[in-house]
């Protein structure tokens, strides 16, 4: 239900009260605006008369807004954020709807780029943008529809869909093992990669091979890629994503270092704001994806 028309004011009110707040100066908002001062004062003095409540005081020539009025013009600028956000879309794909979807760099190269022909051959009415995150964020600062995030389904204020667990080898260079070891604490003796996210991983990996306690360092890098690139060169050995290594393993760059896969740190999961009703876009990628990992 809309608001009372009282309580919806005028665009360039707000415009006003937002650069104000965020600029701390009548005559920087003035500026910002193209407007002059005095209009930025009318502008709010007809915001005062129409809410009913004072939401400045001048001291010292400055206008000086209330700590409510503070708290005010912070929600006004996530509304027009997000109503500049909606007109963006908008123009951006008119026949259809835009996706913007933050991604993971390996995950978003050697897993999702392979598939997204079918999904834009089923809905070529979907517009696409897909931007690199490698750390969680807020969706409320961030124009994004949705997120591939790795880990657990832990991402405060989202919903998620699980897409698959991750699974990691230890591999490396094949002149790095040219004499084989024999037990997995012979890993030890050699030089480890490690990556940023999952520093924990080589712990694990020796853990789940009956070494615990392990405290490993190494060389740290901060994607996937580089460390595989590393790897290949003979850098160290490198614990890699099952999914990213196939074809390294086929043509013999990287072999494995000892066993088959174990179960890596987490999970990839699709996750979405909870606040916001998804627009057909985000249901239809939701639903490509629950179809493609099932």
């Amino acid at each position: 239900m809309i608001s009372p028309r009282r309580l919806l004011p005028s665009t360039p009110a707000l415009l006003a009260l937002e650069a104000l707040d965020r600029l701390g100066t009548a005559s920087a908002a003035a500026a910002e605006l193209n407007l002059t001062q005095g209009a930025i004062s009318r502008q709010l003095q007809a915001l005062e008369g129409q809410l009913g409540t004072p939401l400045a005081r001048r001291e010292k020539q400055r206008l000086i807004l209330t700590p409510a009025a503070q708290d005010y013009a912070a929600e006004v600028r996530a509304a027009l954020t997000q109503i500049a956000r909606a007109g963006q879309r908008l123009t951006q794909n008119p026949d259809g709807g835009r996706l913007a979807l933050a991604i993971l760099p390996a995950f978003g190269v050697h897993w999702l780029a392979p598939r997204l022909a079918d999904f834009a051959a089923r809905h070529p009415e979907v517009s696409l943008t897909l931007s690199t995150r490698l750390r969680p964020f807020d969706f409320a600062d961030e124009d994004f529809d949705a997120a591939i995030h790795f880990g657990r389904a832990d991402w405060p204020g989202a919903e998620h869909l699980h897409l698959l667990a991750e699974d990691v080898q230890a591999v490396a260079a094949p002149a790095l093992l040219a004499d084989p070891p024999q037990t997995p604490a012979d890993l030890l003796t050699c030089p480890l990669l490690q990556i940023e996210s999952r520093l924990s991983g080589w712990s694990r990996w020796f853990d789940a091979h009956g070494l615990p306690g392990q405290r490993v360092t190494g060389m740290v890098f901060d994607q996937f890629a580089t460390m595989k690139e590393a790897a290949i060169h003979g850098l160290g050995l490198a614990l890699l994503p099952s999914f990213l290594i196939g074809p390294e393993l086929a043509d013999g760059r990287l072999v494995p270092a000892w066993g088959a896969a174990v179960p890596g740190q987490g999970s990839y999961w699709l996750v979405w704001p909870d606040t916001r009703k998804p627009r057909p876009p985000l249901t239809a990628f939701r639903d490509w994806l629950a179809e493609q990992t099932a």
